[in-house]
């Protein structure tokens, strides 16, 4: 039998686990901001599976960034809604 090819989420795990000694010695609120960024790459696993880029941090990075610039997007929403409250 041939061998299964590890998946996104596989993978991810696996790349956070390379950077754990960076992780290691960042400050306190550092080490949760660099968790949440893994957490954005989990959030786009399924997108990231289909994706089968063979540079898995090429994807991770284009989920980080697509789920800050889903923040940022929900952000302005606010800001505009707070300039106009009449809409």
């Amino acid at each position: 039998m041939g061998r299964t090819k590890r998946t996104y989420r596989d993978l991810v795990r696996a790349m956070e686990k390379r950077w754990a000694d960076y992780r290691r010695v960042l400050r306190c609120d550092d080490q949760a901001a660099f968790d949440r960024l893994f957490e954005h790459a989990r959030t786009h696993a399924d997108a990231g599976g289909v994706q089968n880029h063979p540079s898995i941090e090429e994807t991770v990075l284009l989920s980080i960034v697509l789920e800050q610039q889903l923040l940022i997007d929900d952000l302005d929403d606010h800001i505009e809604a707070d300039l106009n409250p009449e809409e």
